[in-house]
C-alpha cells in the first residue's frame, strides 16, 4: 500500500534586476550556501499581499536594491520534497523585469551571503537552476529588443 504524501503549494515572486550603465547591462544575482548556489532573489508572498509588490520586496531586501517592474518575464514551477514537515512542495515564482533605481548591494539581509552584478551572458553561465537560467535568457530577449 502506497503512503499518501500531503502537497503544500506555494506562491513566490522575485526579479531580474539590472543597471545599464556605459552601455553594458549588468544584473544583480544572489548567492547562499556557502557560495555553491547562484539564483535570482524571489521569496514567499506574504498573506494579501500583491505578487508584483512581493517581488519588489523580495528583490530589495535580498541585492539591496530598488527596483520599478518594467515587465512580468514568465512563471516558472517545480516539486520538491521538505524532509521537516513530510510534504510535496509544488511551489510556482513570479518573475519580473526590473530596472535598478539605487541601494547598495552591501545592503542585503541575511538571508543573503553574497550579491554581485553579472553580465547577462555571465549571468546565464553562473546560475545555478536551469530554470532561472532560461529566465534570464527571456529576460536578456526583452532587454536587447527594447
Amino acid at each position: 500500500m502506497k503512503k499518501f504524501v500531503p502537497v503544500k503549494r506555494v506562491v513566490s515572486a522575485g526579479g531580474v534586476i539590472y543597471d545599464k550603465s556605459d552601455g553594458e547591462i549588468r544584473l544583480a544575482l544572489i548567492s547562499h550556501s556557502g557560495g555553491k548556489v547562484w539564483a535570482l532573489p524571489k521569496g514567499i508572498v506574504e498573506k494579501e499581499e500583491d505578487i508584483e509588490k512581493t517581488a519588489l520586496r523580495e528583490v530589495e531586501e535580498e541585492t539591496g536594491l530598488k527596483g520599478e517592474v518594467v515587465k512580468k518575464i514568465s512563471v516558472i514551477n517545480y516539486w520538491f520534497y521538505l524532509k521537516e514537515e513530510g510534504v510535496k512542495v509544488h511551489k510556482f515564482v513570479h518573475f519580473y523585469l526590473m530596472r535598478c533605481l539605487g541601494g547598495s548591494i552591501n545592503q542585503h539581509d541575511w538571508e543573503v551571503e553574497r550579491v554581485e552584478w553579472f553580465t547577462l551572458d555571465d549571468a546565464i553561465e553562473k546560475l545555478s537552476y536551469q530554470s532561472e537560467k532560461d529566465v534570464v535568457k527571456k529576460a536578456k530577449e526583452l532587454l536587447l529588443s527594447a
